[in-house]
C-alpha cells in the first residue's frame, strides 16, 4: 500500500503535478522544489501572493547544505531535540524554484519523520514543497476530512493513505534561524 502511494506521487512530481499528501504535521499540498510550473499551480490553487513563501522538507539532515548557503551548526541540535516537528527558516535558499525562495533569499525547511514523505523525497531525490491543504486566508485543515472539495479536486493527485485518521494535527513549529545562531520563533 505504502509502496503503491509512492510510485503513484512520484510519477505525478515527476510530471509536474501537485498533490495532496498527509505529513508529520498537518495535510500538504506539495510538489517538486525545483519545478517553478509546479509551485506555480500551488500559489494558484491556494489564491496565495507568491510573496508568501512555501517551505521544503527534506528526508535527512544532512541535505540541509544542498538548499541553504550558511547551515549554523545549532540547526541540527535544534531539529534533533525538538519535541514537535520544527520548520527552520534561514537565509541563503538555493537550488530550489526561484517561486520559493522569500525576498529577504530565505527558505523555511523541516526534515521529515513521516514514512510517506521521506520514501517519496528518497525517490524523487529533490526537495517536496509543503504548504497547508486550504486556501489561503483559511483554517488550516486538522485532518483530511476538513479539507475543502475546492482544494480536492484542484491536485493532481491525492493519496491515498491517512485519510480516516480524524486525530487533530497541528501545524510544524516554525523558528527563523540567522547564520550565526541567533534564532526567533515565528510560530510555537
Amino acid at each position: 500500500m505504502l509502496r503503491d502511494e509512492i510510485a503513484k506521487a512520484l510519477k505525478v512530481l515527476q510530471n509536474g503535478g501537485i498533490i495532496l499528501y498527509p505529513t508529520d504535521t498537518i495535510w500538504g499540498i506539495g510538489c517538486d522544489a525545483s519545478n517553478t510550473e509546479a509551485v506555480k499551480k500551488i500559489y494558484a490553487l491556494k489564491q496565495r501572493e507568491e510573496s508568501k513563501s512555501m517551505i521544503i522538507l527534506l528526508d535527512v539532515d544532512n541535505k540541509l547544505q544542498s538548499y541553504v548557503n550558511d547551515v549554523p551548526e545549532i540547526a541540527y541540535d535544534l531539529m534533533e531535540y525538538a519535541e514537535h516537528p520544527l520548520t527552520l527558516v534561514m537565509p541563503g535558499a538555493k537550488n530550489i524554484s526561484p517561486a520559493l525562495i522569500a525576498e529577504d533569499g530565505s527558505i523555511g525547511v523541516r526534515v521529515t519523520n513521516h514514512e510517506f514523505c521521506k520514501q517519496l523525497i528518497q525517490r524523487l531525490r529533490k526537495p517536496l514543497v509543503s504548504t497547508s491543504a486550504n486556501i489561503s486566508g483559511e483554517p488550516s485543515p486538522k485532518n483530511f476530512g476538513q479539507i475543502s472539495p475546492e482544494i480536492i479536486d484542484g491536485v493532481d493527485y491525492v493519496v491515498d493513505l491517512e485519510q480516516h485518521d480524524m486525530g487533530e494535527k497541528r501545524p510544524s513549529t516554525i523558528m527563523r534561524l540567522q547564520p550565526d545562531g541567533r534564532f526567533e520563533f515565528l510560530r510555537r
